[in-house]
């Protein structure tokens, strides 16, 4: 088995990753929300120019799949025109913000979000790697403490803090500071060498180097929040399996309301209390496939050593804990640890994790996929 490619960047739309299906291209819409005749005219992009299916990252973008060279450019222009395009390469990959998605117009959160793109789209903003990204989660307590960031604004008891992913001390902000602040901080992860060879992340470098304890004086707010299917305050959520919906789908989801993307690969429907019938949607908030996720996998990335959905879907009635299923060691879909985590190491075999990320110490090895899905118990059954 050969060890996977780590690219060290994420795609983008105006630089793509090419997969096994094609150019893969991020879609960062500002704010994560799409108005209906946007999302309805995104659909009608991804068809044309792509192969009609449409992801939801875990950072709350949307991926448009199957692109080709030749329809890359046209794919641009459109959508350019609907302002889902950043000036340049750089300034592209600057904006990588995650923003709770229960914001409303006006609110902390919103106007942090909304400096804070501004700030980076800035020409002397600081020049992070492809995969650094700041979380806005300024509610009335953080909901995204387990999504992927770097740099993270948030409540508190006592009001908003900046503060460096992992660390549980942040700075007291204001709403006006508080963009710049994040930006002070991530010039520090440059300056303190966080990002040798343009890669890094601030969780690996803060095992090494000390935060200044300015930037450590006041506690976070501990917080732990599980997305549930159906009736929100903003509107109602609704999930998609593997986080993955053909064209057709969002231009349905496009008629009833505007769409906010999030972070748990589910899908905000704004105001709206009663969810059409639409293909593709999961709306049961009992649904056993709500309990997995899964990568891409075999064929569609081509460092996938196995399919991965399949067995996702076999499996997902049998456990009653969240299942990672990873085409390769570089878990993808789920960065962090998961209960159980299937790693691919061949064609339909896979190692099994207990509590662990794709890539930790290894509970049991060599499982087959037929054998998994025959005897579902294998998940909590050590191998001799």
């Amino acid at each position: 088995m050969s060890a996977p490619i780590i690219q060290g960047w994420c795609p983008g739309a105006l630089r793509p990753m090419q997969s096994g299906d094609g150019l893969v291209v991020r879609v960062r819409a500002p704010l994560s929300r799409l108005a209906q005749d946007k999302a309805a005219q995104i659909a009608d992009l991804a068809q044309i120019y792509g192969n009609g299916l449409i992801d939801i990252s875990n950072r709350a973008n949307l991926q448009i799949r199957g692109v080709t060279d030749a329809t890359h450019a046209p794919l641009i222009d459109g959508l350019r025109m609907l302002g889902m395009i950043d000036r340049d390469i750089a300034t592209e990959t600057r904006r990588n913000i995650v923003l709770t998605p229960y914001w409303t117009a006006g609110d902390d959160s919103h106007r942090i979000a909304t400096a804070l793109m501004l700030a980076l789209s800035s020409d002397n903003a600081p020049a992070t790697p492809g995969k650094f990204g700041y979380a806005v989660d300024c509610g009335d307590t953080p909901v995204m403490t387990d999504i992927s960031a770097d740099i993270r604004i948030e409540r508190c008891q006592n009001g908003l803090i900046v503060r460096a992913d992992t660390c549980d001390m942040g700075i007291p902000v204001t709403v006006d500071s508080a963009a710049e602040t994040a930006l002070e901080i991530a010039r520090w992860f440059l300056t303190s060498g966080g990002a040798p060879d343009g890669r890094g992340r601030m969780s690996r470098h803060l095992k090494t180097t000390e935060l200044p304890a300015e930037y450590r004086t006041a506690p976070a707010e501990p917080a732990q929040h599980t997305p549930q299917i159906g009736r929100t305050t903003n509107g109602t959520l609704v999930g998609l399996e593997f986080g993955q919906m053909q064209a057709q789908t969002l231009a349905a989801l496009a008629k009833p309301a505007p769409i906010r993307l999030t972070p748990w690969r589910m899908l905000l429907l704004e105001n709206l209390t009663t969810v059409p019938e639409i293909d593709g949607l999961i709306t049961d908030p009992t649904d056993p496939r709500l309990n997995v996720v899964a990568c891409t996998g075999a064929p569609g990335c081509p460092q996938a050593l196995s399919d991965t959905r399949t067995l996702a879907r076999q499996l997902a009635p049998h456990t009653a804990h969240l299942l990672h299923v990873s085409g390769c060691a570089k878990g993808c879909a789920h960065p962090s640890a998961a209960p159980f985590t299937l790693t691919a190491t061949a064609p339909d075999t896979f190692d099994l994790i207990h509590n662990g990320t794709a890539s930790a110490n290894s509970f049991a090895t060599g499982l087959a996929s037929d054998a998994l899905i025959r005897h579902p118990d294998l998940l909590t059954t050590k191998r001799a």
